[in-house]
């Protein structure tokens, strides 16, 4: 039988409940006790509250690029990029995604211990966008300048959408990116 990994365990025990619940206002002990375990077992395995918050992100992020990597790539790029927006705005995730931003906010906010999040909310996504983009015959220089516009377009309508629920008009200001985006390759 298999043994399950305690760190990993309480990691995706953490995603799924702040994901529910969020994270304003939760101390450690709090959410320790919502997980069934002890704020020395956080602190064990992820070193502090923020130290476990920047590997919620992480892991919420990783998900989302595992998503990428699993696409079916045989259809055009337009389908593509359409596919992955579809994606992202499955209501199912919706719970993640208003985690990532909340989190992601406090980073910004110089929440102390959340600072090495930022840049790899950035960084962690351009190789595999730009590769997308260089496989469409993209030079690495326009890949990597597509995949900072689409990351900005694609939070930016995320938000549209976590805010207003308004679900056909982020699709079709998306869609209108995507074809503005396709028309523009080699």
């Amino acid at each position: 039988m298999e043994r399950k990994d305690p760190r990993r365990d309480l990691l995706e025990r953490a995603v799924d409940y702040l994901s529910e619940h969020g994270v304003i206002a939760r101390s450690l002990r709090q959410l320790a006790a919502e997980l069934g375990t002890s704020h020395r077992m956080l602190i064990y395995h992820f070193g502090s509250m923020e130290g476990l918050l920047v590997e919620v992100v992480r892991e919420v992020e990783a998900r989302q690029r595992a998503v990428l990597a699993d696409l079916d790539r045989t259809g055009s790029p337009a389908d593509v990029a359409k596919a992955f927006w579809r994606r992202f705005t499955d209501p199912a995730l919706y719970p993640n995604e208003r985690l990532f931003f909340e989190l992601y906010g406090q980073a910004l906010q110089g929440r102390p211990g959340t600072e090495a999040l930022l840049p790899e909310v950035v960084t962690a996504w351009l190789g595999p966008l730009v590769a997308l983009g260089k496989s469409h015959g993209l030079s690495e220089r326009d890949a990597l300048v597509n995949a900072r516009l689409g990351m900005a377009v694609t939070r930016g309508l995320l938000l549209d959408l976590l805010a207003t629920g308004d679900l056909d008009a982020v699709n079709e200001a998306m869609d209108r990116f995507v074809d503005t985006y396709v028309a523009g390759l080699p």
